[in-house]
């Protein structure tokens, strides 16, 4: 069986039967894509052809070039999901991926933003933008309802419901849940609908100044420029409003298992790294401030 075959039926499942995210299917063929093209370099056509040996020497190549470890295993990941994909269709009698470990990096605790930073963020385009609400409103739902970048985008105006102060998001593999929405974030969100532009679709809850839906580069582009009139902090993206979020809670003494469901997390596990960060929080704030520190 030719390997790219087996990757157009595998990433068809993904999108057809598993109902992934765009843009989780769209990085697992950016993935199996660049390893297709090594194989193509090294004249591997064949599923069958690839053995543990070769896909151990791709890995290498990724860290040769300096790519970092949690790409690799982002990767590595890619290639395991397409190999046990080709096992269960019996392409292949072994799976040459299956006792590969993910490569082993220094775990990296997300940064936070303190709240009166953000606020100063939205000050900031309140002066300058010219669509003042609608950074209000990005900013409000990213931190205030702890969304991604692209649970955001999807958004639509029945997704929120004044009267049960909730918004109902959809999340990776298109599971819903109901996120609870704050008086504050309530109050912004009226600001923003009260001038917003009539959207094109006619649902869209958030839209640009030409009424078209608004989408994650454009998203990006407005939290990076006004966080980093604000902040120094390496990554200056919207998922660290979500990362903020989500420790400014635990800080508060929120329930571990409360947060799960309001981030919208599989397991407990990916939560409870935002424990570490406020322990790293509690620690410094200890260093600072304690006479015995």
């Amino acid at each position: 069986m030719l390997l790219k075959n087996v990757i157009e039926e595998y990433l068809s499942e993904l999108k057809n039967i598993k109902r992934y995210s765009y843009h989780t299917n769209k990085s697992y063929a950016a993935d199996l894509k660049h390893f297709y093209k090594f194989c193509q370099q090294n004249s591997k056509t064949g599923i069958q052809s690839l053995s543990e040996k070769f896909i151990k020497l791709y890995l290498m190549s990724l860290n040769e070039s300096g790519l970092e470890v949690r790409s690799i295993a982002r990767k590595l990941s890619s290639i395991k999901g397409l190999f046990n994909y080709a096992h269960r269709q019996n392409y292949i009698a072994i799976n040459p991926a299956k006792i590969i470990s993910n490569p082993k990096g220094k775990r990296q605790l997300p940064e936070v933003i303190s709240t009166q930073k953000i606020l100063e963020a939205c000050r900031h385009a309140e002066e300058t933008d010219q669509l003042p609400e609608l950074v209000a409103a990005i900013f409000e739902l990213l931190y205030g309802c702890a969304l991604r970048v692209s649970e955001l985008c999807a958004l639509n105006l029945r997704s929120v419901d004044f009267n049960s102060a909730t918004v109902k998001v959809t999340g990776k593999g298109s599971k819903d849940r109901i996120v609870p929405l704050g008086n504050k974030s309530a109050e912004i969100l009226r600001k923003y609908l009260s001038v917003r532009k009539e959207a094109k679709d006619n649902k869209s809850l958030l839209v640009t100044g030409t009424g078209k839906r608004i989408y994650p580069r454009y998203v990006y582009r407005i939290v990076t420029k006004y966080l980093s009139k604000v902040t120094d902090i390496k990554k200056k993206s919207p998922h660290s409003l979500r990362h903020s979020a989500a420790t400014h809670m635990l800080d508060s003494g929120a329930n571990l298992n409360a947060v799960k469901e309001i981030l919208g997390h599989e397991s407990l596990s990916t939560t409870q790294i935002y424990t570490h960060v406020s322990i790293e929080r509690l620690k410094s704030t200890y260093k600072k401030s304690h006479p015995k520190s």
